[in-house]
C-alpha cells in the first residue's frame, strides 16, 4: 500500500533549576509521490488510494501557494495532511525538504514535477523563533 508517513516527537527541555523551559515538536513526513492514473492502470481500491493520495499532494500545493502569497485564509483544514502539519507550514517553525529523483529518462517527469514542487516549498519564507515558557 502506497501512502504518506508523518512521525511526529513533542519534546521539553527544562533548565536546571526548573524555572523555564523551552518545547518542541519535529515532523518527519514521507510523502507518497504523485501517479499519473493514465499510466498506473490502477483500479478498485489501489485506484481510489491514489486518488485521495494525489487530492491530499494537491491540497498541500495549494497551502503552500496561499503562503506565498500571504493570504490570511489558508486551507489547512481541506486535508488530514495539512492538518497535521499546519505548525511545520505556518510560520513558527524551520521546515527541510528532501526530494527523491530517478535519474533514468523514462521517469524524467516525475524527476521534474518533483523538482518543481520542492522549489514552491522554498519559496514560502517562515520565521523561525524561540519560544520560552516560565
Amino acid at each position: 500500500s502506497r501512502s504518506h508517513l508523518l512521525f511526529s516527537v513533542q519534546f521539553c527541555v527544562y533548565n536546571q533549576d526548573g524555572s523555564s523551559a523551552q518545547t518542541g515538536k519535529l515532523n518527519v513526513c514521507d510523502l507518497a509521490g504523485s501517479e499519473r492514473l493514465s499510466k498506473s492502470c490502477a483500479t478498485g481500491a489501489l485506484l481510489k488510494e491514489t486518488q485521495h493520495i494525489n487530492l491530499s499532494l494537491s491540497t498541500l500545493s495549494n497551502v503552500i501557494e496561499k503562503l506565498q502569497a500571504g493570504d490570511t485564509n489558508i486551507p489547512f483544514r481541506d486535508s488530514k495532511l495539512t492538518s497535521l502539519l499546519q505548525n511545520s507550514l505556518g510560520g513558527n517553525s524551520k521546515t527541510l525538504c528532501i526530494i527523491c529523483c530517478n535519474p533514468l529518462q523514462t521517469h524524467f517527469h516525475e524527476t521534474l514535477c518533483s523538482l518543481r514542487f520542492a522549489a514552491k516549498i522554498n519559496k514560502v519564507d517562515l520565521k523561525a523563533v524561540q519560544n520560552f515558557s516560565a
